[in-house]
């Protein structure tokens, strides 16, 4: 029984700071890649950094790089995502889920979903 539960989010001004947390249980956390997604009104769910729980290698959709940085601490079996810089195009629901790759392009996550945690950027 995989669950997930997201927070950190909150509504914030362009060039503020936020920190998610992804708090998992349920499956093996050091065999999977931790994947940040998020979904914004209207829009499909999109990758936005996923983290290797073996070696902790990372990668960065291309809208986050250089301002995203996502992390892990796994004896808490838990997932961060640092955002700073940010700006009102992140607005958006975002979710972590456990991926078999860290593969931003090729990962196709069906869920078990969390509630995910609301981002708003102001302007």
């Amino acid at each position: 029984d995989v669950q997930l539960v997201e927070s950190g989010g909150g509504l914030v001004q362009a060039g503020g700071s936020l920190r998610l947390s992804c708090v998992a249980s349920g499956f093996p956390f050091d065999d999977d890649a931790i994947t940040w997604f998020r979904q914004a009104p209207g829009k499909e769910r999109e990758g936005v950094s996923c983290i290797n729980n073996r070696d902790g290698r990372t990668i960065y959709a291309d809208s986050g790089k250089g301002r995203f940085t996502v992390s892990r601490d796994s004896a808490k079996n838990t997932a961060y995502l640092q955002m700073n810089s940010l700006k009102p195009e992140d607005t958006a629901v975002y979710y972590c889920a456990p991926t078999i790759l860290c593969d931003l392009i090729a990962v196709k996550y069906i869920g078990p979903w969390g509630q995910g945690t609301q981002v708003t950027v102001s302007s």
